[in-house]
């Protein structure tokens, strides 16, 4: 999504998130993808609550800082957004050419959208003719709020960079996935981005994404439950969901308040799945894709696998994209992986792609 103009220039992908602000810089060669930059700062919980940025100043200075920290010279930023500041909707309307629905999407938008054609962005994705009417197509349509994408726009002029392109997570997903994963013609996978505030669920039926949705819970919820359940600080809490601090009391106990959480995550996966394949008939996930930083609680692939009966592996957007040893080292990388899906995806974009 996004409004892109003059030749393609390299650009620095920033995907702003709740808990932190991923960086990566690719560079396309001959054989394929090169990382040439990777960094990550952390934000405070305060700073961006659901999807709002509440504290800008402090995610513009993390900015500047990660910037800074990782010697990026280039200027052009691209970034996405995610959560319930995204409308993402499969829609059937008169079959035209892409040409015939940019001049019309205003007005085949406004029945599905529930704010003012004057608030929002609007874009949109042709999937292909309707499987039942003829003479209909299928449309992936976004909208987005215009004051969210100013409010992150702003926060990267301030930090001295420039925005060119305003992507939406899922879609971010699907380009990782195409440099990184080979799928069958026609096979659908499932995406399951864990954020810290939102967890985003996709599905992509021929590398397409054709079903997406929102909920409002991540990460967070498992630092939450372990500061209720014994009464301490969200830093020590979040301490230790990271392991880098012993839980008070049983290790047990620690179990029984992550599991709570992972099964809370894997009921909601479960049911955007049925409903995505009640939808379909005769349609088949193939996989389950975790991905973000909630991918690597432990645990939650093996119950999510179970619940749904579909095999669920953590994502590796570093998998087709080749890396220097000496700059980047094999380990490191191995585990930041699930965390860097979107911002990977968000690096191959460049200024003039549709």
């Amino acid at each position: 999504m996004g409004l892109s103009f003059f030749k393609k220039k390299d650009v620095v992908a920033l995907d702003i998130g709740s808990h932190s602000i991923k960086l990566v810089q690719l560079r396309q060669a001959k054989k394929g993808w090169e990382l040439q930059k990777l960094g990550i700062a952390y934000l405070p919980p305060e700073a961006i609550v659901d999807g709002s940025i509440i504290d800008s100043m402090t995610v513009t200075n993390a900015i500047s800082g990660l910037i800074k920290e990782q010697g990026v010279k280039v200027k052009d930023v691209v970034s996405s957004l995610t959560g319930h500041s995204v409308i993402i909707k499969k829609v059937s309307l008169p079959a035209m050419t892409e040409e015939e629905l940019a001049e019309s999407i205003q007005w085949e938008a406004e029945q599905y959208i529930p704010f003012p054609m004057s608030d929002v962005n609007i874009d949109f994705q042709i999937l292909g003719e309707h499987g039942e009417g003829k003479g209909q197509m299928e449309v992936m349509l976004v909208a987005v709020k215009k004051d969210v994408i100013n409010d992150y726009t702003n926060v990267i002029k301030e930090a001295g960079l420039n925005p060119v392109v305003v992507d939406v997570d899922s879609f971010a997903l699907e380009n990782m996935m195409e440099i990184n994963y080979t799928l069958a013609p026609g096979e659908s996978v499932a995406m399951v981005n864990i954020g810290a505030g939102i967890t985003s669920i996709s599905v992509m039926a021929g590398g397409v994404t054709t079903f997406t949705r929102s909920i409002p819970m991540g990460g967070n919820q498992y630092t939450e439950e372990i500061q209720r359940s014994f009464n301490i600080s969200f830093k020590e809490a979040e301490d230790i969901k990271l392991g880098r601090a012993k839980p008070p009391g049983e290790p047990s106990e620690l179990a029984g308040v992550m599991n709570a959480v992972s099964a809370n995550i894997t009921m909601e996966v479960k049911r955007s799945v049925d409903f995505f394949l009640g939808g379909a008939p005769g349609g088949v996930i193939s996989r389950i894709f975790l991905c973000g930083g909630g991918a690597k609680v432990s645990g939650l692939r093996e119950l999510m696998q179970e619940r749904t009966d579909i095999p669920v592996e953590p994502v590796n957007p570093f998998n087709g994209v080749a890396s220097n040893p000496k700059s980047f080292d094999a380990g490191t990388l191995g585990e930041m992986a699930p965390s860097f899906g979107v911002a990977v995806g968000l690096a191959t974009r460049r200024l003039g792609d549709r």
